[in-house]
């Protein structure tokens, strides 16, 4: 932040979401934003480095030359146990928003664009592979990996604001999708591989894993995705 290298801490919860402290300034940090609520830097925004949330064996298919950060085996006993999200999935929360219908440890992918907030549940992703949908101006599809589990987002539009695209998945069991306008082949990258559009690559839409009670506290304005396409409040 203004060239000044900050050094976090986790300093507490806030609404049951992770509140970091920086060593530099004192100030305070929400980490599902980025930004600072309390302190020198109130108000300032972190930059958001684009990640992903893949199984290492498709992580690995794309980087084959990746390094991995392995678990520490002296501080074995101070990692989470394995089954840590079932019994989260137990765990009650100050917060419900039970009036949704969706429950609060629901997973859901969060999306922002176009100034418009979405959740989108996360086994409703997995199960329909492919998700078509529009926030304001901005048309998106939400894919599923060859893996079955990774999730992707992507603008549906070719880039440079040109045409937009529908993306289905060809059937051949190969993980590829295939667009309706120039019939081309796209892979988990967002990259078409084959066909008129061959080089062509989407521009990326982040998505945000989290529990939908948490996506809604600093969200409120959010919508939720159903089946029939039609969002609901």
């Amino acid at each position: 932040m203004d060239g000044l290298s900050l050094s976090f801490r986790l300093a507490g919860i806030n609404n049951q979401n992770f509140l970091m402290r920086d060593e530099e300034t004192g100030t305070f940090w929400q980490q599902i934003s980025g930004k600072a609520i309390s302190g020198p830097l109130a108000g300032r925004q972190l930059v958001l480095i684009p990640s992903d949330e893949l199984t290492f064996g498709l992580w690995k298919t794309e980087q084959p030359d990746a390094t991995l950060l392995k678990e520490s085996a002296e501080d074995a006993g101070r990692y989470a146990k394995k089954d840590w999200e079932e019994r989260m999935q137990q765990s009650p929360t100050v917060l419900s928003y039970a009036q949704e219908g969706v429950k609060p440890r629901t997973l859901v992918l969060g999306v922002r664009a176009d100034g418009i907030a979405r959740a989108y549940p996360h086994d409703i992703v997995l199960a329909e592979k492919v998700v078509l949908d529009r926030l304001g101006s901005v048309p998106i599809v939400i894919a599923v990996g060859p893996d079955g589990r990774s999730v992707r987002g992507f603008r549906s539009q070719m880039p440079g604001g040109g045409k937009e695209i529908e993306l289905y998945r060809t059937g051949d069991g190969d993980g590829l999708l295939m667009d309706d306008i120039t019939g081309s082949r796209w892979n988990f990258q967002g990259c078409a591989v084959a066909g008129k559009a061959a080089g062509v690559c989407l521009e990326r839409v982040e998505l945000t894993k989290d529990y939908w009670f948490d996506w809604r506290q600093y969200n409120p304005e959010t919508s939720v995705f159903r089946r029939a396409g039609r969002p609901q409040r």
